[in-house]
């Protein structure tokens, strides 16, 4: 796992309109990485108990070029142009891997 790559991002919402809209893009956004990124070993969206206007992106990637590949397709491209409309606000944690569990690995 010495090559892994993730992050981690908290995105606030302005309201529970945009939030819904925003959760729409996200959805949208994922056929695209589900088709097109076998880098992308993760990407999933949470919501934190008690907080409807928050949501959290787990992401993890084979290696930083598998995120650079990732951040080059149009899906995110668009994904990143339209978010902003939605957001309060947006905070971005970058994630080396040390050691850790795989499913399907030693």
């Amino acid at each position: 796992m010495s090559e892994g790559f993730g992050l981690v991002v908290r995105f606030v919402m302005r309201d529970e309109a945009a939030a819904s809209a925003f959760d729409r893009l996200c959805v949208e956004t994922l056929q695209g990485i589900k088709a097109q990124e076998p880098g992308t070993l993760v990407y999933v969206t949470h919501v934190p108990d008690d907080q409807p206007l928050v949501r959290v992106f787990y992401e993890l990637y084979e290696d930083r070029g598998a995120f650079e590949a990732h951040e080059a397709h149009p899906h995110t491209k668009r994904f990143l142009a339209e978010r902003e409309q939605y957001l309060a606000g947006v905070e971005v944690t970058f994630l080396d891997t040390v050691a850790g569990k795989v499913a399907g690995q030693p």
